[in-house]
């Protein structure tokens, strides 16, 4: 379950992005690249994928920047 920045797995993600318009554009290797808007601005998100394993924190505080959804947002999730 996530909780801050820790603990969240690629599928928490990606579910949450899912959730707020972000569709799955194309996969380079072991990334998953999704677009989607924020309040009119278009994005590009790129999530590493390995398995199970949670994404490490500054990862995770790059992918809430490169999303644009406040860190609020994703702390209300789950």
């Amino acid at each position: 379950m996530p909780r801050g920045l820790n603990n969240w797995s690629f599928r928490d993600i990606k579910h949450f992005l899912e959730q707020h318009n972000f569709h799955l554009n194309h996969i380079e290797g072991s990334h998953y690249f999704y677009t989607g808007s924020y309040r009119g601005v278009v994005r590009q998100v790129s999530i590493p994928f390995h398995g199970s394993k949670t994404i490490h924190p500054k990862t995770m505080k790059s992918i809430v920047r490169q999303s644009g959804v406040p860190q609020e947002e994703w702390m209300k999730y789950k």
